[in-house]
């Protein structure tokens, strides 16, 4: 239990507070609702889809006012630098972003299906109120004019018994807005699957922008104030005692004609914040968008591999960063995140780009076919953006873990380790490091070996052999593979990187690998770190908390991942 603390337990906490308030809103005003006095007459109309209604309305207010901050890149970057003082524990919270922002829209969806459901039934109710079909009380109710000089505003919204359900729905702010916003986010939540956001990125992208007609239906849906509450009056209107008698309203002392209102629509405050916030991230990001891009270098490696190294007048960056890249002249409106391989100490920064769907194979196809010497197409930047790699430098020990084109932020670690150790950067805490990389095919290999040739031939010289250990695996091997290892077995170097660490055939056995660690440095605080798929994530965070010790004196792992 205390293993698993260690790596989950603020996370774990913010989670139970964001649960907990969920909670609290939809039990408060469900029994704010389904109790409040001033609804008893409401109630008569609805029964208890008033509540059902109105509960999920106040936790939808509360999670649109958040769905927007995660994906607030510019923010959690600014944080991730504010948090500096407040420790690694709290800014790996930050690398959870799209996550959280997952979860509050799974939130969102949920009450959005009760609260749309429980609508239905209202406007059903309200218009069987109105043929009178529960009552005299809710027929009397139901026949309340609109008229703020006789004190009688109306309490049903139904004012004409050919006013059916379907076309109350359709004609009213309230519910055209509601068809709106259900269609727009049944639209974003499914062209969010893993399977259409990976196979057809641009349907997820451009329908994922439906966010805008979603808060701008939002923001009206409640000026319709379908909901009305009892107003006072003077003297009171005594509902238990006039319930019974509505036909004596406005004829005795005790029974004035009860007035009713709408509530004020309190949505728009309580997501303005929000939406000003990305609005200005969006303004940053168009001002980018104009600043000057310029090709220092463009190389496309035997793998199908792009690598674009680029210059931008006060572009500065942390290792591991990633940064967005648009290209007018395949789409304006894409965007598309890229972890930058360069260190900071170079005067340029570089992106690796494989080729793994539409954007990236025509980007990839109109640079093969440039002239000798041509200008590669017009380039957008949005960037640099605060990733979990920021953080390797503070840890003692550091675990690197890369899978195909998922190496990207090492390289860029991994050059800036370079330039310290070229440098003498006392500044350097890392005692050590151990780089995992696992690719597919041979040829993914090349255009990372040259790296790790110079840091191998470095670490040499100084004296330095036990400060990095890198292990390279090759997944999609065959037999004919280890035959020509196993002949050329006694060779220094290995057959396919050159280096003098030889290539690895299948997966790594975690547990042997987390065994060493542990006992190569028993009382460190290791950081794991992972570019990767998401099985491989979960297997290294399990891993992490089976080999942390809870004992301050021993080996404790962290867990941080990639995300985009």
């Amino acid at each position: 239990m205390g293993n698993w603390i260690i790596n989950h337990g603020l996370s774990a906490f913010i989670l139970v507070v964001w649960m907990g308030i969920n909670i609290f809103l939809f039990v408060y005003y469900y029994l704010f609702y389904d109790q409040g006095p001033q609804f008893e007459y409401t109630r008569e109309l609805l029964g208890s889809a008033l509540p059902w209604a109105r509960a999920p309305a106040a936790v939808l207010n509360f999670n649109c006012m958040l769905i927007l901050l995660p994906v607030c890149r510019n923010l959690l970057s600014l944080l991730r630098g504010s948090f500096i003082c407040c420790g690694r524990t709290m800014r790996k919270q930050l690398d959870k972003n799209l996550t959280f922002h997952k979860l509050v829209a799974y939130m969102i969806a949920l009450m959005t299906a009760v609260h749309t459901v429980a609508h239905l039934l209202n406007v059903e109710w309200y218009t069987n109120s109105f043929q009178g079909r529960y009552g005299p009380l809710a027929g009397n109710l139901s026949m309340l004019d609109d008229s703020r000089e006789l004190n009688t505003t109306y309490l049903n919204p139904i004012r004409s018994n050919s006013t059916t359900p379907t076309l109350f729905v359709f004609t009213t702010i309230a519910g055209l807005t509601g068809v709106v916003i259900t269609l727009a986010l049944i639209l974003m939540i499914t062209s969010s699957m893993e399977v259409i956001r990976r196979s057809y990125f641009e349907v997820f992208w451009y329908t994922h922008h439906l966010f805008i007609i979603f808060f701008a239906g939002l923001v009206f849906h409640g000026a319709g104030r379908i909901v009305r509450s009892q107003q006072v009056t003077d003297p009171p209107h005594n509902n238990s005692f006039c319930e019974d008698q509505p036909e004596n309203w406005g004829k005795i002392p005790e029974c004035p004609i009860p007035p009713f209102a709408g509530g004020f629509p309190q949505t728009w405050m309580w997501v303005i914040g929000p939406m000003i916030i990305y609005l200005c991230e969006r303004l940053l990001r168009f001002i980018r968008y104009m600043q000057p891009v310029s090709y220092r270098k463009i190389v496309i490696r035997p793998s199908k591999v792009l690598e674009l190294q680029l210059v931008k007048p006060g572009f500065k960056m942390e290792v591991g960063q990633y940064v967005f890249l648009n290209c007018p002249a395949i789409s304006q409106l894409e965007w598309h995140p890229f972890t930058m391989t360069s260190a900071p100490e170079e005067d340029f920064f570089s992106v690796h780009i494989r080729s793994v769907g539409d954007w990236t194979e025509k980007l990839i196809k109109m640079v093969e076919n440039l002239p000798e010497g041509g200008q590669g197409p017009m380039m957008a930047v949005d960037g640099p953006f605060g990733t979990a790699s920021e953080d390797v430098f503070d840890y003692e020990v550091s675990m690197l873990v890369g899978a195909g084109i998922g190496v990207t932020p090492f390289a860029s670690i991994l050059k800036s380790i370079w330039y310290k150790f070229k440098d003498s950067d006392p500044k350097l805490r890392t005692n050590r490091i151990y780089f995992y990389w696992l690719c597919r095919e041979t040829y993914a290999f090349e255009w990372f070996a040259d790296l790790l040739q110079v840091l191998e031939k470095e670490t040499e010289e100084r004296g330095m052999r036990d400060f990095l250990t890198y292990k390279l695996y090759l997944t999609g091997w065959d037999q004919s593979h280890v035959n020509h290892a196993m002949v050329h077995f006694d060779k220094d170097t290995d057959i396919i990187t050159g280096l003098k660490q030889k290539t690895h055939y299948g997966r790594p056995n975690w547990d042997k690998e987390f065994e060493q660690v542990r006992q190569e440095n028993p009382s460190s605080v290791v950081g794991t770190f992972l570019c990767g798929p998401q099985a491989l994530a979960k297997d290294l965070e399990k891993k992490c908390v089976k080999y942390s010790d809870v004992d301050p004196r021993k080996t404790k792992f962290y867990f941080n991942k990639e995300n985009f």
